[in-house]
């Protein structure tokens, strides 16, 4: 998936201590790489996919690799990038919504290769005493130095102790996996961090800390569901084709980068053209046809093309648009709401005040506008025939 001198490049935000990485690297001993997550959530997208890509290219190198459920770890919650305390989970929901991330991540890691262990192993045995002895590592100051932190106290905002202490908590994740590198998301670097310490103070392996890119949704903002600017892992051909064909072509380089398979001398080589004022176009086009072979195969993906061309150059509709039949009178909102072709009435107003739904190729312009039999298109990609009875 990647050579081996880019696995500490490619996709790649920060390696601390970079010597220590390369030094292990150069060593050519199979090294043990872990990457921690809290399935607080059941829905994958690219986003999620980087660090995934990037332990799969350690095991396609012959590392030993250790994927670490939060079965522990997510009953309290990571404060990484919260302005408030997330909401605690049940032992039973974590098992039920890492059962559907492992579906989805199934598409990149082959997890008959991976060690795959769950943080309340350790974490149900650790004693008060344990605890303190953990914690005398680090100090007051020391956590404070956190940006979230730092953020919310200047706000007013609570800090639960249960935050302080969950860089710890993943800190010891390391002490008992025993690793040589833990992989993460840019906000994570603090808390992988934390385990560095604390292997070296219980005379554990040396340990450096790799966080991968951030990359943005497709609309530039963060990748969130609220934005509606997500790719998901399981979205259908032609709706991640699609999706990924409004990607803003500013972040086109990162997403071949961080989301694919092709050759960093040819993603320089696109760069150059882009530069150059080539169509973007067309890039684009090779973008997403790329992604979508990825997750669903060469022929999904060709189709996917095709639909695009179809509805988008030549102006067609879609073969497989989505039909419903709805009641007279019921409002536009409430059936793109109930559909799922829109996360919320915000966003509804939003794409309204910006001409971005039609109603049988008329714009829509009011928020009250009723349901009519014919096809909508919401934003440059979602239709929906309406049969109204």
């Amino acid at each position: 998936m990647e050579k081996h001198e880019e696995l500490l490049t490619r996709a790649v935000e920060q390696v601390v201590p970079m010597e220590l990485a390369q030094q292990k690297l150069k060593s050519g001993k199979p090294m043990r790489l872990y990457l921690g997550i809290d399935p607080t959530g059941s829905k994958l997208h690219i986003g999620h996919a980087v660090p995934l890509r990037k332990l799969r290219a350690f095991q396609d190198a012959g590392h030993h690799i250790i994927f670490l459920v939060g079965s522990f770890t997510a009953m309290i919650g990571d404060p990484s990038g919260r302005d408030t305390q997330r909401a605690p989970l049940t032992r039973e929901k974590i098992e039920e919504n890492f059962l559907t991330y492992k579906e989805q991540a199934s598409k990149i890691l082959d997890f008959s290769k991976v060690e795959l262990r769950y943080n309340h192993e350790w974490h149900d045995e650790v004693s008060f005493a344990d605890l303190l002895g953990i914690a005398s590592h680090f100090t007051v100051q020391q956590m404070m130095e956190r940006d979230m932190f730092q953020r919310r106290h200047k706000e007013g905002k609570p800090i639960a102790m249960t935050e302080f202490m969950y860089p710890l908590m993943q800190g010891y994740d390391s002490v008992m996996l025993d690793v040589d590198c833990e992989l993460g998301g840019t906000d994570q670097l603090f808390n992988i961090l934390c385990g560095r310490t604390l292997q070296a103070a219980y005379g554990k392996r040396e340990k450096f800390a790799l966080t991968v890119k951030l990359i943005e949704g497709t609309d530039g903002r963060k990748m969130s569901k609220t934005y509606d600017n997500c790719v998901y892992l399981d979205d259908a051909p032609n709706d991640m084709y699609g999706k990924l064909m409004s990607v803003k072509d500013e972040l086109m380089l990162t997403y071949f980068e961080c989301c694919t398979n092709v050759s960093m001398s040819e993603i320089k080589e696109i760069e150059k053209s882009l530069k150059k004022g080539t169509n973007p176009k067309e890039f684009k086009m090779r973008l997403a046809k790329e992604i979508v072979t990825l997750y669903h195969g060469a022929d999904a993906a060709a189709h996917a093309e095709q639909q695009f061309t179809s509805v988008f150059t030549n102006k067609e509709l879609p073969d497989d648009m989505p039909e419903v039949k709805v009641k007279k009178g019921s409002l536009l909102v409430d059936v793109l709401l109930e559909q799922k072709l829109i996360p919320s009435k915000a966003e509804f107003r939003r794409l309204v005040e910006q001409g971005g739904i039609t109603m049988n190729e008329e714009k829509v312009t009011e928020l009250d506008v009723k349901a009519e039999t014919g096809v909508v298109k919401v934003g440059k990609r979602k239709f929906l025939r309406i049969n109204v009875s």
